[in-house]
């Protein structure tokens, strides 16, 4: 991953600008030497009340993504639309990281089961690490340091 060929990111979005949305770019920007395209555009809604009228921008938003990133905040206001961004995901063979609410406890539905690689939390190195193994199988071999005096 360069700068030239940045990791290209959907996050589900139900055509709105959520807080979680917005924390998700949040995470994204503040990692060092991470480069990412963002698919994902909530602006503007497509006319119309149709169920196909909205889901065919999302189609073509989540076509040339590597990755999605789902928000389970979505899924109280708007289930029918965040499934199907799951389940066209899937269908489309894109790898789907799942992000609990914010400062919440994750959502443990049976509706997600078959439809999520991998559950990560808001953790930005978390985060990170996820998007870079589940788009581009870049394992990170990060190590913490831990500085303790003997006695």
């Amino acid at each position: 991953m360069s700068a030239r060929e940045p990791i290209r990111v959907f996050v589900t979005h139900c055509f709105e600008e959520s807080d979680d949305y917005l924390r998700v770019f949040e995470y994204l920007e503040s990692a060092r030497n991470f480069y990412y395209r963002n698919c994902s555009a909530p602006a503007p809604r497509p006319a119309g009340s149709a169920q196909e009228a909205l889901r065919e921008p999302l189609r073509h938003q989540i076509t040339p993504a590597e990755v999605v990133i789902a928000l389970t905040s979505l899924y109280p206001g708007h289930q029918d639309l965040l499934l199907f961004e799951l389940n066209y995901a899937k269908a489309s063979d894109k790898p789907v990281l799942l992000l609990p609410p914010f400062g919440r406890e994750p959502l443990a539905l049976k509706v997600f089961e078959g439809l999520v690689d991998e559950q990560v939390a808001w953790d930005e190195r978390a985060l990170i690490d996820a998007v870079r193994r589940q788009a581009r199988h870049e394992e990170t071999t990060r190590w913490d340091t831990i500085e303790f005096k003997l006695d």
